[in-house]
């Protein structure tokens, strides 16, 4: 089967109803949770600017608590799936200071909770490419919040 490109699917909504698409909306919001979770913060962020952060870092939290260290192989394993769900709630936000936050939340809690002690080339490199990215993303913002973000950036690292 052919899928056909967003420009088609963009076409043939705009000849679609009100009804029509609030059907087609909820129905898409069933397949996956994650599509009900960007629905519901697309939905609420024009109330509450930060609800989007404030639950993903809230979530990340939860995972880094709950997480099994006791073991270089436990925590690089941790370490992985905690970056795989951030990595899944970037994708919900174009708004780079949001994106900047969280991966500067995930590098601090990996240090808060002692990932980096075993100094596990896996978890270096995961923490590392964490911080390239925030470099890269504060590089796009404007002067003063790359001066805000650089700051947080380098106590961090």
């Amino acid at each position: 089967m052919n899928i056909p490109s967003l420009a088609a699917i963009k076409k043939e909504l705009s000849y679609l109803d009100e009804k029509e698409l609030i059907s087609l909306i909820l129905n898409l919001s069933k397949f996956t949770r994650d599509n009900k979770a960007f629905l519901y913060f697309k939905l609420n962020e024009r109330d509450q600017p930060s609800l989007f952060v404030d639950t993903v870092k809230e979530e990340l939290d939860k995972l880094f608590q709950t997480a099994n260290t006791t073991s270089f192989y436990l925590t690089k394993k941790s370490a992985q799936t905690i970056r795989r769900k951030l990595n899944k709630a970037l994708k919900f936000s174009a708004n780079k200071t949001d994106q900047i936050e969280l991966i500067l939340f995930f590098c601090e809690k990996l240090k808060t909770y002692g990932y980096l002690k075993f100094n596990h080339p896996v978890i270096s490199n995961l923490f590392q490419m964490q911080i390239q990215k925030a470099e890269k993303l504060i590089l796009k913002l404007e002067d003063d919040l790359r001066y805000d973000y650089t700051q947080l950036l380098e106590q961090i690292s």
